[in-house]
């Protein structure tokens, strides 16, 4: 038996793209599944397009705390209510078997992310592999050191939700998607998934920064990474 899926999407002004990619998600979603928007405040025509594409599985929130996309996708996890968790840009394009292969990992594993190709603002090929244009780690060390995955890449079990959440309060240094395959491979079972399942878009205005190289300095890099170790410390204890 197939488990209820939940998609979170984080929303900003993302009225260019935001169509396709709803399209894209909801054609391989079934009706007892559901779409959280989260919007953060858009002055766009982000929230007339979402309203009218009109499909009882989106369920829309505006996100009124701390605005960022961390905290936005936080608020869309909070609105969730199924089993299984699909976390969503919202300008990227979703391959038509994404979440049949996604589920039937999830059977193994707790948590999984999956490679993407990476495109341009008009859909053209920029990268077969964003593993390959990145240079990920598999190892909980690697990515405390360097994390490589994206977001929109992961799916997990309820669980792990739970045991992530509430995200930790700074979120320069932690970011949702870090944060969430740190938990994972610090307590579940983490799948690793070569299937390139999104089409990753890049084009200049995303509120991500998932594949551009970083130019933080040392001081930042070190007190971000004490913050992870703290912050995981921490979690293990009210655990």
């Amino acid at each position: 038996m197939k488990p209820s899926v939940s998609v979170c999407m984080a929303t900003y002004n993302g009225e260019k793209y935001i169509g396709q990619q709803i399209l894209s998600i909801l054609q391989q979603i079934d009706k007892n599944d559901e779409l959280i928007i989260s919007d953060d405040g858009s002055t766009d025509a982000t929230i007339s397009i979402i309203n009218a594409i009109d499909d009882k599985r989106i369920k829309l929130v505006k996100n009124t705390g701390t605005h960022g996309y961390t905290s936005n996708f936080e608020n869309a996890l909070k609105h969730s209510s199924n089993d299984v968790i699909f976390l969503s840009d919202q300008d990227d394009i979703w391959e038509p078997d994404k979440v049949a292969v996604c589920i039937k990992y999830l059977k193994r594993y707790d948590f999984v992310v999956h490679d993407a190709t990476v495109v341009d603002s008009e859909n053209r090929l920029i990268s077969k592999s964003y593993y390959d244009q990145r240079t990920v780690y598999k190892s909980w060390i690697g990515n405390l050191i360097k994390f490589g995955y994206l977001g929109c890449c992961m799916a997990f079990n309820r669980a792990v939700m739970q045991r992530s959440l509430p995200f930790p309060e700074n979120r320069t240094l932690c970011t949702h998607d870090n944060w969430l395959f740190l938990i994972a491979r610090s307590y579940y079972r983490v799948g690793i998934l070569n299937e390139k399942l999104i089409r990753y878009r890049r084009h200049g205005l995303n509120t991500s920064s998932g594949g551009r190289k970083s130019s933080l300095k040392l001081f930042f890099m070190l007190k971000y990474r004490l913050y992870l170790i703290l912050q995981l410390w921490q979690r293990l204890r009210l655990k």
